[in-house]
């Protein structure tokens, strides 16, 4: 990713307000003084296609996989980008209907790269690239839109996972000085 393309995505992130300041617990039971709002970029259009088309430069034309319910409009989003099929990993199988935890299809030994939104530990994506890995996809790369830098690289590194980050913590924390307002 250029420079260029770096800042117009951040840019497109605050525009869609989707980084907030203040005091935010996060989804692993951590505290935070600032959050990404996926929701908020994830129904962006303008955000929507700067992200899509960041990970279709990279994907090739290798299968896809989002992790439900936050990355599936990213990948939606990159399969219509690219043309390349994807599949949808729940965090559990589901309890009713056929009961996948996997919806879509693969190909045994099928190389497959997870789309996700936000990797704090990196935790989902593990479960989700081992919930490929037993379901017999081949994968060794995760791509997120933002990376908090609080460990998820070398977590999923341990599970010989390959992070790769659209944006981290410090692309989107930078200048946010200048655009915090002072209070009075």
């Amino acid at each position: 990713m250029t420079d260029t393309e770096r800042d117009d995505l951040v840019a497109a992130l605050r525009a869609a307000d989707a980084v907030k300041f203040g005091e935010f617990e996060l989804s692993h039971g951590g505290t935070s003084e600032y959050y990404v709002d996926k929701y908020l970029f994830e129904t962006s259009p303008d955000c929507l296609e700067l992200i899509a088309d960041a990970f279709a430069r990279r994907v090739g034309d290798t299968k896809l996989a989002g992790v439900a319910l936050g990355a599936v409009p990213l990948v939606a989003a990159t399969s219509v980008a690219t043309g390349n099929p994807y599949v949808i990993v729940r965090k559990a199988a589901k309890e009713y209907g056929t009961g996948n935890r996997i919806e879509g299809r693969f190909e045994d030994g099928e190389e497959v790269v997870v789309l996700e939104d936000i990797a704090t530990t990196g935790q989902s994506a593990i479960d989700a690239v081992e919930a490929l890995r037993e379901a017999g996809a081949v994968v060794d790369r995760v791509l997120v839109v933002v990376d908090r830098e609080e460990g998820a690289r070398e977590n999923l590194a341990e599970h010989d996972i390959e992070l790769e980050s659209l944006l981290t913590a410090s692309d989107l924390l930078a200048d946010a000085d200048a655009d915090v307002e002072p209070e009075d």
